[in-house]
């Protein structure tokens, strides 16, 4: 097992980096590494352990998966907000849905928020969709989303969201119509729930996706790999795709240098194409809906 973490961090912090990488593919930046003993606080004390040091040695005592599943949880980069970088939901909701709807004669909408952590790319989705309901009236509509973490996913299924995360990029106005207030907290409605497959899925094994999605998003989880996980993922991204589809990365990650499969896609900026088989050139574009 390769550890990338910074040569100064602790025997114990090397344990927690090594456990991390084993289990999610992730290497921990250093960016991340110094906040591991905050991250990681709650689980000593639930546990009664009294420092790194003490968890490190439970980790290597005794094979705990209940423990191990608890280290990672906390290191996990959970990071999400509702319409998390607004151009793009932007994009999706006036060019690329639009442009599904007029293309797909078979009246099926799929789509994949792969890394969803706590569930808000994929509410906000459902969001959009709903918010346009008109439009899609007699679809199928099939939202996907996975993530490693089992305690976002459990999050995200629940649908319950502070006053802090709700204030992040969520409309006043899609507050009120789509969440209810739970205590303190905010729930998602039914609707919105109904309309997500929330499931825990290892993107290097996974096993939730199934066919061909048309829109894929995998933004701000490669990031944290390395160069031969990446290409791993894209080529599950590959299979679960079509020449039709459109994939959504993070603004500071590229299919350059880890994929052949895809390419910028000629319509929508900052999306990418499947390649066509047998071709170097660029994908026909989606009928646009007038």
């Amino acid at each position: 097992m390769t550890l990338s973490t910074d040569s100064s961090l602790r025997g114990a912090a090397r344990i927690f980096s090594a456990l991390l990488e084993a289990r999610t593919g992730q290497i921990l930046s250093e960016s991340r590494a110094w906040r591991m003993e905050t991250a990681l606080k709650p689980v000593m004390r639930s546990r009664g352990m009294a420092d790194m040091d003490e968890l490190a040695a439970g980790l290597l005592g005794n094979r705990d998966p209940a423990l191990e599943d608890e280290v990672v949880n906390a290191l996990l980069n959970n990071e999400s907000s509702f319409f998390r970088d607004l151009q793009i939901f932007d994009m999706i909701s006036r060019s690329i849905l639009p442009a599904f709807h007029t293309d797909r004669g078979d009246r099926v909408l799929r789509i994949w928020s792969a890394g969803c952590s706590t569930g808000q790319e994929a509410f906000s989705l459902a969001l959009q969709l709903r918010n346009d309901m008109a439009r899609w009236r007699g679809w199928r509509i099939e939202i996907l989303a996975t993530d490693i973490s089992g305690a976002a996913i459990e999050q995200a299924r629940n649908g319950i969201f502070s006053q802090m995360d709700v204030q992040r990029g969520l409309a006043v106005s899609d507050l009120i119509k789509w969440f209810e207030p739970v205590g303190d907290n905010w729930r998602a409605s039914p609707e919105l729930r109904r309309m997500i497959d929330f499931r825990t899925d290892n993107l290097f094994d996974a096993k939730a996706p199934s066919g061909e999605y048309d829109l894929l998003l995998c933004r701000n989880v490669l990031l944290y790999f390395t160069q031969e996980r990446r290409q791993q993922v894209f080529r599950l991204l590959t299979r679960h795709s079509s020449e039709r589809s459109v994939l959504l990365l993070g603004a500071g990650e590229t299919v350059i240098g880890h994929s052949e499969d895809f390419i910028p896609h000629p319509e929508f900026r900052g999306a990418y194409a499947r390649r066509p088989q047998g071709s170097r050139v660029a994908v026909a574009p989606l009928r646009r809906a007038v």
